[in-house]
């Protein structure tokens, strides 16, 4: 009798827990993400689709992935005439949990949408239909920026031509496409801090430009915060590995030894109007790093981003950039 008295606790209890565990399930696939609209209405205004076309462009750098990259040239430099379009991959292969692709941000596509609806995507993840983004886009830190950068950046996709262009649909992979849902989440935006506090104002620039995306070691296509700035997050490319430098201010492994000028300089060499992007043998080292785009940001911006860089920490982590396949 207490066996078939255990026997029949133990199926209650297992029945009450996968019962918890498909209530948790359906709460989290039909009533999440939740994010509510704002009352959210941009202007197009010359000075905001000027201060736009500067951030899509240059700092929050929209069109590296929301346009067609020429992946057979150094940096992989936009297509021209694909501004916008979307269709960049991104898998399995790169250490991503599933398959992404970046959406068409020209009016073709967002010419439906509100400008709460854009508003609320960039900046908690959450699209037209209700659908939830993985985080590839950093939403979590755009929801953080002065309202007005991102009011501005609405403006400029507005007005950029429209590109008839439809990339399929993210499909993240189990159980990824249950926990993504989770992950939207209301925006907090802050003022963009004075120009004049450099460090603050670098701080911004370096959140607005998503440096530690790509700048830390990655699990499950999840930065390890602790290993923030220090390099190491590693892309598969079609001719081998390459991974992310450390660019906090270590003397050895990092860029404490790299002074202003240079910094600058090093951003500023790849300006268009003087740089064309080289073709890529088989065995060239390529870089996902925008280096073409990032060239046109201005120069006290960058001088403020390498300010907040040597603020930070010195962390100790020697990273080997590329391992080419044999």
């Amino acid at each position: 009798m207490k066996t078939k008295k255990w026997a029949w606790i133990l199926g209650g209890l297992l029945a009450a827990l996968i019962l918890i565990v498909v209530v948790v399930i359906v709460y989290i696939r039909f009533a999440l993400p939740n994010v509510p609209l704002q009352n959210i209405s941009v202007q197009l205004t010359p000075e905001r689709v000027a201060r736009g076309q500067y951030l899509a462009n240059h700092v929050t750098v929209c069109m590296d992935c929301h346009s067609t990259r020429d992946w057979d040239r150094f940096s992989g430099p936009p297509v021209p005439g694909t501004l916008g379009r979307g269709g960049e991959v991104f898998d399995q292969k790169m250490g991503f949990p599933g398959a992404f692709s970046s959406p068409n941000i020209t009016p073709f596509r967002l010419g439906e949408w509100s400008d709460a609806e854009i508003y609320r995507a960039i900046t908690s993840g959450e699209d037209k239909t209700g659908g939830a983004m993985f985080p590839i886009m950093p939403y979590f830190a755009y929801g953080t920026l002065d309202q007005e950068d991102i009011l501005s950046i609405i403006a400029y996709i507005r007005s950029i031509p429209s590109i008839r262009n439809t990339p399929p649909a993210s499909n993240p992979a189990f159980p990824m496409n249950l926990v993504v849902r989770t992950f939207p989440r209301k925006a907090m935006p802050v003022p963009k801090p004075s120009e004049c506090d450099s460090v603050k104002y670098g701080e911004y620039l370096v959140r607005a430009s998503g440096c530690v995306e790509c700048h830390t070691t990655a699990k499950h296509g999840q930065i390890v915060k602790d290993l923030a700035f220090s390099g190491g997050r590693e892309f598969i490319m079609p001719n081998g590995v390459l991974a992310s430098p450390n660019i906090t201010p270590d003397v050895e492994t990092g860029i404490g030894k790299m002074g202003r000028e240079d910094f600058i300089k090093r951003f500023k060499g790849y300006d268009p109007a003087t740089y064309v992007a080289p073709k890529l043998g088989r065995k060239d080292m390529p870089t996902i790093m925008p280096w073409i785009m990032y060239a046109g940001m201005d120069s006290k911006d960058l001088a403020a981003i390498y300010e907040y860089l040597h603020s930070l920490p010195a962390k100790s982590n020697l990273v080997v950039k590329w391992k080419p396949l044999q």
